[in-house]
């Protein structure tokens, strides 16, 4: 499994091409996403997203807090695994910041890297 931004240009190798994002990626229409699926239960709680303001001074407790809410949504990645299934697959999602982002801590959490 791959993780990318989704201004990325789609390419044969991501497979499925999943958007993990609560919001749809501003600037970007639906048909230049080449988005197979949009799975926006999987991605941090809003409460959460405001929280961590993409600040890297909060990224390992954000890494903590989103894991548990993924365990607690159980439901949301049984659904994304079975997308995924054994094919090839990308997590897209929007986030500038390459290092720091929730599609990282989800691939973790998936086993998938």
């Amino acid at each position: 499994m791959h993780i990318k931004r989704i201004y990325e240009p789609k390419q044969d190798k991501d497979g499925i091409r999943i958007l993990v994002d609560r919001l749809w990626p501003r600037g970007l229409s639906k048909q230049d996403a080449a988005v197979d699926l949009w799975l926006k239960e999987v991605a941090p709680s809003p409460a959460l997203r405001r929280w961590f303001g993409h600040d890297p001074a909060r990224w390992t407790e954000f890494q903590r807090r989103y894991q548990g809410e993924l365990e607690m949504n159980a439901s949301a990645v049984e659904e994304l695994e079975h997308q995924i299934g054994k094919s090839d697959a990308t997590l897209l999602y929007a986030a500038k910041d390459l290092q720091h982002n929730h599609a990282i801590v989800l691939q973790r959490f998936l086993g998938r890297s």
